[in-house]
């Protein structure tokens, strides 16, 4: 089955927040964005403060994006060139629905 639309979702720490809003806020093929504060589980405790390693999460902001198929590849190749090595977490997942209500 072929999509469309995609909903992108990913995962930064804090202090990169801003830098991956401009990141993506400059890609004119957005088709709309959202950002909100999450707490990650993740198995590795690579990087976890001692505080986070308690509570078992850390606090990232997670940003979400509506891309169409045509923009996939372009998105994550910029993201990628942008952050390379910064251990970002995403996924991509088809959009079955949308509209405005």
């Amino acid at each position: 089955m072929n999509y469309e639309n995609y909903l992108v979702t990913i995962n930064v720490p804090p202090s990169l927040e801003e830098a991956l809003a401009d990141c993506l806020l400059s890609f004119e093929r957005a088709q709309g964005i959202s950002s909100f504060s999450v707490g990650a589980y993740h198995h590795h405790n690579q990087g976890l403060s001692l505080a986070d390693q308690v509570f078992g999460r850390q606090r990232k902001i997670c940003f979400q994006m509506h891309v169409d198929s045509k923009s996939l590849a372009a998105l994550l190749k910029r993201v990628t060139a942008d952050f390379s090595g910064a251990g970002l977490q995403y996924w991509v997942a088809p959009i079955i629905e949308q509209g405005e209500i």
